[in-house]
């Protein structure tokens, strides 16, 4: 008999195609009722969430004994045909004419049909994907990272792949991974005791990337619009649910940009890929809806249906004063808003997302463009309502005198930064761009309240797992 190569995503989605039809699924076991003559196995072949049904009776098949006991994960080659299901639960099962045996996962597999703790689960990342939950989290992820690629290549965007290792701090704030080849021994010191990096392989010394935004910028002049995604490290020893010291950045510049169309931008993109991630993934999103945050669907159509609203940070600092809300840290002009602030901001005033713009120029980087009160930076955070802070951006500061003004005032080696220099003195323009944290995107989209369960490998203080 022909069997067709079939998958259960086709099964769900196209069942007319299939229904009656002699097919072939190879996948693994999530599920094993065994009921005397008559056993109902659980497939799943990774192309979909929902599992196909399959059933396996005694009459039909010489290796019965064998399929009964079938535990969870393993791996078998199904070939039967798919009829509509005579029981309640789903509409279509495959009726098994053979089932070979392809492995036997051994019975200490941890992953069982059983509660199990984010924390359990975090200490075997390889193993985690196979439950309802993660793989549910990592097709989202994978979802949003080509609805992020769609956006900007739809938009004639230039993808540039900015480098991981670099000489450069693009944030100023020091917390950097330093690479090198030296051992300790290695090291050779100048009269003052300063480490002569010469001997270094690079030439000098190297770090992880803390953003790809100083390289990418290079490229506006040739291609106008640009964007880079990639991978972005921070030293710094926070254990909280929101910060990991390896993640992924998205972080598009435009020429001829100001802050307002940086922030139409950013509305713009937001919009899309949550949109493209509902519609093509509407069992996960059921799933996280219905198990993991029971009004994430409620949140989400608020950001799709509502424009995002505007405020500067100096409007924002007298909302939180008059709020009567009391706060763990006092709004006061001058210091970074807070998550709690945030929150308040987005959830309770604005209830939609909002933009806040405008920041003193202390507190944001070097490279925001100065306003002319001379106190506040083209700077802007995208608050959403159930997290706080998901997009921070500026416009760029494109005048070479502030810039380095700006620099001196952050106690920053203007030759650490050469070829961003060199952007001002041959062929100045206004641009600008923001960056979005992709992880934090992910635990918006799936109501996920810890990083560490949106990374398939976090790496965090002390956890450097597989």
């Amino acid at each position: 008999m022909q069997y067709e190569s079939a998958r259960v995503k086709d099964m769900y989605r196209k069942p007319e195609t299939l229904l009656g039809k002699s097919v072939e699924v190879k996948g693994w076991i999530r599920g094993n009722r065994d009921q005397k003559d008559v056993a109902f196995l659980a497939l799943n072949d990774g192309t979909f969430y929902s599992n196909m049904q399959v059933v396996a009776k005694q009459a039909s098949l010489a290796n019965f004994d064998e399929i009964k006991r079938l535990s969870l994960g393993s791996s078998v080659t199904v070939r039967g045909v798919m009829q509509a299901s005579e029981g309640k639960g789903q509409a279509h099962d495959i009726e098994a004419h053979e089932i070979i045996v392809e492995g036997f996962a051994d019975l200490t597999n941890p992953i069982q049909n059983k509660r199990m703790t984010m924390e359990f689960l975090r200490e075997i990342p390889h193993m985690r994907v196979r439950t309802n939950t993660f793989m549910a989290v990592f097709r989202v992820r994978s979802l949003l990272a080509h609805a992020i690629h769609t956006f900007f290549q739809d938009r004639d965007f230039v993808y540039v792949h900015t480098p991981i290792i670099t000489s450069a701090d693009a944030e100023g704030a020091g917390e950097l991974f330093r690479v090198t080849t030296l051992e300790p021994n290695d090291y050779k010191t100048d009269a003052e005791g300063n480490v002569l990096w010469d001997r270094e392989l690079l030439g000098t010394r190297g770090y992880l990337t803390v953003s790809g935004q100083l390289n990418v910028e290079p490229f506006c002049p040739a291609f106008r619009n640009v964007y880079t995604f990639g991978p972005t490290f921070r030293a710094e020893n926070s254990n909280t649910g929101r910060h990991a010291n390896e993640f992924w950045m998205i972080e598009p510049e435009i020429s001829f940009g100001d802050l307002e169309a940086d922030k139409a931008l950013a509305e713009d993109m937001i919009k899309y890929i949550f949109n493209y991630v509902l519609e093509r993934a509407p069992e996960e999103m059921a799933f996280f809806n219905e198990w993991v945050d029971k009004g994430l669907l409620d949140r989400l159509r608020n950001v799709l249906d509502n424009d995002f609203a505007h405020i500067t940070y100096t409007e924002a600092i007298e909302i939180l004063k008059k709020s009567g809300k009391t706060f763990d840290y006092a709004p006061e002009w001058g210091i970074n808003l807070q998550t709690e602030h945030e929150r308040y901001l987005a959830e309770d005033y604005c209830k939609r997302p909002v933009f806040v713009t405008d920041y003193p120029k202390e507190i944001k980087a070097f490279y925001m463009r100065l306003n002319e009160d001379g106190k506040t930076v083209r700077a802007m955070d995208l608050l959403v309502p159930g997290i706080g802070e998901i997009i921070g951006g500026s416009q760029r500061e494109e005048r070479l005198d502030n810039l380095l003004a700006m620099m001196a005032a952050h106690g920053l080696d203007p030759a650490t930064y050469e070829g961003y220099l060199d952007l001002r003195r041959f062929g100045t323009f206004p641009h600008a761009g923001f960056g979005l944290g992709f992880e934090r995107a992910v635990m918006y989209l799936t109501g996920m309240k810890n990083i560490r369960d949106v990374i398939p490998y976090p790496r965090t203080p002390n956890n450097v797992i597989f």
